[in-house]
Protein backbone atom coordinates (compact mmCIF):
# COMPACT_ATOMS: atom_id res chain seq x y z
CA UNK A 1 0.00 0.00 0.00
CA UNK A 2 1.55 3.32 -1.07
CA UNK A 3 2.01 6.10 1.49
CA UNK A 4 -0.12 9.25 1.43
CA UNK A 5 1.40 12.54 2.55
CA UNK A 6 -1.21 14.96 3.88
CA UNK A 7 -0.87 18.42 5.38
CA UNK A 8 -3.19 19.36 8.24
CA UNK A 9 -3.44 22.96 7.04
CA UNK A 10 -4.90 21.84 3.72
CA UNK A 11 -7.56 19.78 5.50
CA UNK A 12 -8.38 22.77 7.71
CA UNK A 13 -8.74 24.97 4.62
CA UNK A 14 -11.07 22.34 3.14
CA UNK A 15 -13.22 22.58 6.29
CA UNK A 16 -13.31 26.39 5.99
CA UNK A 17 -14.41 26.20 2.33
CA UNK A 18 -17.04 23.55 3.07
CA UNK A 19 -18.48 25.45 6.05
CA UNK A 20 -18.43 28.78 4.21
CA UNK A 21 -20.14 27.33 1.15
CA UNK A 22 -18.03 29.33 -1.31
CA UNK A 23 -14.43 30.25 -2.02
CA UNK A 24 -15.33 33.94 -1.68
CA UNK A 25 -16.66 33.62 1.86
CA UNK A 26 -13.83 31.27 2.81
CA UNK A 27 -11.36 33.81 1.45
CA UNK A 28 -12.90 36.52 3.64
CA UNK A 29 -12.71 34.22 6.66
CA UNK A 30 -9.15 32.96 6.19
CA UNK A 31 -7.59 36.01 4.55
CA UNK A 32 -6.23 33.85 1.72
CA UNK A 33 -6.90 34.60 -1.97
CA UNK A 34 -9.55 32.48 -3.66
CA UNK A 35 -6.97 31.25 -6.14
CA UNK A 36 -4.80 29.95 -3.29
CA UNK A 37 -7.72 28.15 -1.69
CA UNK A 38 -8.72 26.58 -4.98
CA UNK A 39 -5.16 25.47 -5.71
CA UNK A 40 -4.64 23.99 -2.23
CA UNK A 41 -7.95 22.13 -2.45
CA UNK A 42 -7.06 20.76 -5.89
CA UNK A 43 -3.69 19.57 -4.57
CA UNK A 44 -5.45 17.87 -1.66
CA UNK A 45 -7.86 16.13 -4.04
CA UNK A 46 -4.93 15.02 -6.23
CA UNK A 47 -3.24 13.56 -3.14
CA UNK A 48 -6.42 11.65 -2.28
CA UNK A 49 -7.03 10.67 -5.88
CA UNK A 50 -10.68 11.59 -5.41
CA UNK A 51 -12.79 14.75 -5.48
CA UNK A 52 -13.91 16.31 -2.20
CA UNK A 53 -16.50 18.59 -3.78
CA UNK A 54 -18.08 19.37 -7.11
CA UNK A 55 -17.65 23.01 -8.18
CA UNK A 56 -19.94 25.13 -10.31
CA UNK A 57 -20.21 28.86 -10.90
CA UNK A 58 -23.00 29.08 -8.31
CA UNK A 59 -22.33 26.49 -5.63
CA UNK A 60 -20.07 23.92 -4.09
CA UNK A 61 -21.46 20.45 -3.41
CA UNK A 62 -19.63 17.91 -1.27
CA UNK A 63 -19.08 14.48 -2.71
CA UNK A 64 -19.77 11.41 -0.61
CA UNK A 65 -16.03 11.16 0.03
CA UNK A 66 -15.91 14.86 0.93
CA UNK A 67 -18.68 14.44 3.50
CA UNK A 68 -16.76 11.60 5.13
CA UNK A 69 -13.49 13.56 5.17
CA UNK A 70 -15.13 16.76 6.48
CA UNK A 71 -15.62 15.27 9.95
CA UNK A 72 -11.86 14.70 10.28
CA UNK A 73 -11.08 18.12 8.81
CA UNK A 74 -13.36 19.86 11.31
CA UNK A 75 -11.69 17.97 14.15
CA UNK A 76 -8.33 19.32 13.02
CA UNK A 77 -9.83 22.82 12.74
CA UNK A 78 -11.17 22.59 16.31
CA UNK A 79 -7.78 21.50 17.61
CA UNK A 80 -6.09 24.33 15.74
CA UNK A 81 -8.59 26.81 17.22
CA UNK A 82 -7.98 25.40 20.70
CA UNK A 83 -4.22 25.82 20.31
CA UNK A 84 -4.71 29.39 19.05
CA UNK A 85 -7.07 30.18 21.93
CA UNK A 86 -4.54 28.84 24.43
CA UNK A 87 -1.82 31.04 22.96
CA UNK A 88 -4.08 34.11 23.00
CA UNK A 89 -5.18 33.33 26.53
CA UNK A 90 -1.58 33.69 27.68
CA UNK A 91 -1.21 37.19 26.27
CA UNK A 92 -1.04 39.91 28.89
CA UNK A 93 -3.29 42.25 26.90
CA UNK A 94 -6.38 41.37 24.81
CA UNK A 95 -5.52 41.21 21.13
CA UNK A 96 -6.98 40.10 17.81
CA UNK A 97 -10.51 40.01 16.40
CA UNK A 98 -13.58 39.62 18.61
CA UNK A 99 -16.82 38.57 16.89
CA UNK A 100 -19.90 39.51 18.92
CA UNK A 101 -23.54 38.74 18.18
CA UNK A 102 -26.15 40.85 19.93
CA UNK A 103 -29.87 41.53 19.55
CA UNK A 104 -30.91 44.55 17.48
CA UNK A 105 -32.41 46.12 20.63
CA UNK A 106 -28.89 47.09 21.69
CA UNK A 107 -30.12 50.50 22.86
CA UNK A 108 -31.74 49.08 26.02
CA UNK A 109 -28.63 47.06 26.78
CA UNK A 110 -26.39 50.18 26.65
CA UNK A 111 -24.36 48.49 23.91
CA UNK A 112 -23.07 51.76 22.43
CA UNK A 113 -21.62 52.59 25.83
CA UNK A 114 -20.22 49.07 26.16
CA UNK A 115 -18.50 49.24 22.76
CA UNK A 116 -17.08 52.72 23.42
CA UNK A 117 -15.70 51.68 26.81
CA UNK A 118 -14.27 48.41 25.47
CA UNK A 119 -12.47 50.04 22.52
CA UNK A 120 -11.13 52.77 24.79
CA UNK A 121 -9.56 50.20 27.11
CA UNK A 122 -8.49 47.66 24.47
CA UNK A 123 -7.60 49.47 21.22
CA UNK A 124 -5.70 46.43 19.89
CA UNK A 125 -8.89 44.36 19.68
CA UNK A 126 -10.82 44.62 16.42
CA UNK A 127 -14.55 44.30 17.11
CA UNK A 128 -16.91 42.70 14.57
CA UNK A 129 -20.51 43.19 15.74
CA UNK A 130 -23.50 41.39 14.23
CA UNK A 131 -26.94 42.79 15.11
CA UNK A 132 -29.48 40.08 14.45
CA UNK A 133 -32.87 39.12 15.85
CA UNK A 134 -32.22 35.48 14.90
CA UNK A 135 -30.53 33.05 17.27
CA UNK A 136 -27.14 32.61 15.63
CA UNK A 137 -25.24 29.34 15.68
CA UNK A 138 -22.29 30.49 17.77
CA UNK A 139 -20.04 27.54 16.99
CA UNK A 140 -20.80 27.10 13.28
CA UNK A 141 -20.70 30.85 12.57
CA UNK A 142 -17.59 31.22 14.73
CA UNK A 143 -18.76 33.94 17.10
CA UNK A 144 -16.69 34.54 20.22
CA UNK A 145 -19.61 35.72 22.34
CA UNK A 146 -23.35 36.23 21.90
CA UNK A 147 -25.39 38.59 24.08
CA UNK A 148 -28.81 37.11 24.78
CA UNK A 149 -31.81 38.28 26.79
CA UNK A 150 -34.10 35.49 27.99
CA UNK A 151 -35.73 34.14 31.12
CA UNK A 152 -33.93 30.86 30.45
CA UNK A 153 -31.75 29.44 27.70
CA UNK A 154 -32.14 26.07 25.96
CA UNK A 155 -29.73 23.36 27.05
CA UNK A 156 -26.66 23.07 24.82
CA UNK A 157 -23.63 21.19 26.05
CA UNK A 158 -21.36 22.91 23.51
CA UNK A 159 -22.04 26.39 24.95
CA UNK A 160 -21.43 28.15 28.25
CA UNK A 161 -23.82 30.89 29.43
CA UNK A 162 -22.50 33.49 31.86
CA UNK A 163 -25.04 35.44 33.87
CA UNK A 164 -24.64 39.22 33.50
CA UNK A 165 -27.68 40.63 35.28
CA UNK A 166 -31.36 39.98 35.96
CA UNK A 167 -33.75 42.79 35.07
CA UNK A 168 -37.13 43.29 36.72
CA UNK A 169 -39.87 44.35 34.28
CA UNK A 170 -43.00 46.44 34.81
CA UNK A 171 -45.65 48.36 32.91
CA UNK A 172 -45.11 52.05 32.11
CA UNK A 173 -46.99 54.86 30.39
CA UNK A 174 -46.53 58.60 29.88
CA UNK A 175 -48.32 61.06 32.19
CA UNK A 176 -50.18 62.59 29.24
CA UNK A 177 -51.50 59.16 28.23
CA UNK A 178 -52.72 58.48 31.77
CA UNK A 179 -54.37 61.90 31.98
CA UNK A 180 -56.27 61.10 28.80
CA UNK A 181 -57.25 57.47 29.49
CA UNK A 182 -57.08 57.29 33.26
CA UNK A 183 -55.02 55.10 35.57
CA UNK A 184 -55.42 51.34 35.77
CA UNK A 185 -56.25 50.37 39.35
CA UNK A 186 -56.50 46.61 38.74
CA UNK A 187 -55.08 44.37 35.98
CA UNK A 188 -58.55 43.93 34.43
CA UNK A 189 -58.59 47.70 33.84
CA UNK A 190 -55.80 47.16 31.30
CA UNK A 191 -58.32 45.61 28.92
CA UNK A 192 -59.74 49.06 28.17
CA UNK A 193 -56.33 50.65 27.53
CA UNK A 194 -53.96 50.81 24.57
CA UNK A 195 -51.13 48.27 24.75
CA UNK A 196 -47.76 48.56 23.03
CA UNK A 197 -46.69 44.93 22.86
CA UNK A 198 -43.94 42.82 21.36
CA UNK A 199 -44.61 39.99 18.93
CA UNK A 200 -43.59 36.35 19.24
CA UNK A 201 -41.41 34.58 16.68
CA UNK A 202 -44.69 33.38 15.14
CA UNK A 203 -45.84 36.99 14.72
CA UNK A 204 -48.46 36.90 17.49
CA UNK A 205 -48.76 39.65 20.16
CA UNK A 206 -47.15 38.59 23.44
CA UNK A 207 -49.57 38.51 26.36
CA UNK A 208 -48.75 40.35 29.56
CA UNK A 209 -48.12 38.01 32.50
CA UNK A 210 -48.43 39.98 35.72
CA UNK A 211 -47.58 38.83 39.22
CA UNK A 212 -48.19 40.28 42.69
CA UNK A 213 -47.03 37.84 45.33
CA UNK A 214 -49.04 34.69 44.70
CA UNK A 215 -51.58 36.51 42.48
CA UNK A 216 -51.35 36.05 38.72
CA UNK A 217 -52.97 37.80 35.76
CA UNK A 218 -52.59 37.22 32.03
CA UNK A 219 -54.11 39.23 29.23
CA UNK A 220 -53.78 42.02 26.70
CA UNK A 221 -55.60 45.28 26.06
CA UNK A 222 -58.27 45.07 23.39
CA UNK A 223 -56.44 47.79 21.46
CA UNK A 224 -52.84 46.87 20.76
CA UNK A 225 -50.02 48.13 18.58
CA UNK A 226 -47.54 45.30 18.13
CA UNK A 227 -43.97 45.42 16.83
CA UNK A 228 -40.73 43.47 17.13
CA UNK A 229 -38.80 46.51 18.35
CA UNK A 230 -38.79 47.32 22.05
CA UNK A 231 -37.00 50.59 21.32
CA UNK A 232 -39.85 51.70 19.07
CA UNK A 233 -42.46 50.69 21.64
CA UNK A 234 -40.67 52.66 24.34
CA UNK A 235 -40.51 55.74 22.10
CA UNK A 236 -44.21 55.43 21.24
CA UNK A 237 -45.08 55.14 24.91
CA UNK A 238 -43.17 58.34 25.66
CA UNK A 239 -45.27 60.00 22.94
CA UNK A 240 -48.44 58.92 24.74
CA UNK A 241 -49.63 56.10 22.48
CA UNK A 242 -50.09 53.44 25.15
CA UNK A 243 -48.81 51.28 27.97
CA UNK A 244 -45.56 49.34 27.47
CA UNK A 245 -43.59 46.69 29.36
CA UNK A 246 -40.02 47.81 30.14
CA UNK A 247 -37.20 46.82 32.44
CA UNK A 248 -37.14 48.91 35.61
CA UNK A 249 -33.38 49.34 35.22
CA UNK A 250 -33.62 51.21 31.95
CA UNK A 251 -37.02 52.85 32.51
CA UNK A 252 -35.82 54.60 35.67
CA UNK A 253 -34.06 57.50 33.84
CA UNK A 254 -37.28 58.18 31.90
CA UNK A 255 -39.25 58.13 35.15
CA UNK A 256 -36.80 60.60 36.69
CA UNK A 257 -37.22 62.85 33.65
CA UNK A 258 -40.99 62.76 34.16
CA UNK A 259 -41.75 61.31 30.71
CA UNK A 260 -42.89 57.87 31.99
CA UNK A 261 -44.46 56.58 35.17
CA UNK A 262 -45.20 53.15 36.57
CA UNK A 263 -48.56 51.52 35.88
CA UNK A 264 -49.93 49.12 38.51
CA UNK A 265 -46.80 49.53 40.67
CA UNK A 266 -47.64 46.52 42.85
CA UNK A 267 -47.62 44.18 39.84
CA UNK A 268 -44.57 42.96 37.92
CA UNK A 269 -43.92 41.33 34.56
CA UNK A 270 -41.61 38.27 34.40
CA UNK A 271 -37.95 39.15 34.82
CA UNK A 272 -35.42 38.96 31.99
CA UNK A 273 -31.89 37.65 32.40
CA UNK A 274 -29.00 38.95 30.32
CA UNK A 275 -26.42 36.33 29.35
CA UNK A 276 -23.11 36.23 27.54
CA UNK A 277 -22.94 32.91 25.72
CA UNK A 278 -19.59 31.53 24.55
CA UNK A 279 -18.37 28.32 22.93
CA UNK A 280 -17.66 25.93 25.76
CA UNK A 281 -15.28 23.66 23.87
CA UNK A 282 -12.19 25.84 24.16
CA UNK A 283 -10.33 28.06 26.58
CA UNK A 284 -11.55 31.62 26.20
CA UNK A 285 -9.05 34.21 24.97
CA UNK A 286 -8.46 37.30 27.07
CA UNK A 287 -10.33 39.53 24.61
CA UNK A 288 -13.55 37.56 25.21
CA UNK A 289 -13.17 37.67 28.98
CA UNK A 290 -12.40 41.41 28.81
CA UNK A 291 -15.55 42.08 26.78
CA UNK A 292 -17.72 40.17 29.27
CA UNK A 293 -16.17 42.10 32.17
CA UNK A 294 -16.78 45.48 30.50
CA UNK A 295 -20.33 44.52 29.52
CA UNK A 296 -21.19 43.52 33.08
CA UNK A 297 -19.54 46.61 34.51
CA UNK A 298 -21.36 49.06 32.24
CA UNK A 299 -24.76 47.44 32.79
CA UNK A 300 -24.27 47.58 36.54
CA UNK A 301 -23.51 51.30 36.29
CA UNK A 302 -19.90 51.00 37.39
CA UNK A 303 -18.05 51.95 34.19
CA UNK A 304 -14.99 54.05 34.61
CA UNK A 305 -14.76 57.50 33.12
Amino acid sequence: MSSLKLYANDLILFAHVADAGSFTRASDLTGLPKSTLSRRLTELENAFGERLMQRSTRQLVLTEFGESMLEHARRLMDESDAATALALHRRAEPYGTLRVSMPPEYHELSMVQVVCEFTRRYPDVRLEIDLSARRVDIVAERFDVAVRAATRLPDDSSLVARHIMTMQNSLYASPKYLRRYGKALEPDDLLEHNGLVLVTSAGEPQSWHLQRGSDRWEGLPRRTLSANSLGMQQALSVEGLGIVGLSDHFAQPLVQQGVLQRVLPEWNLPHTTIWCVTPGRRLLPQRTLAFIDVFKEVLSGGDRQ
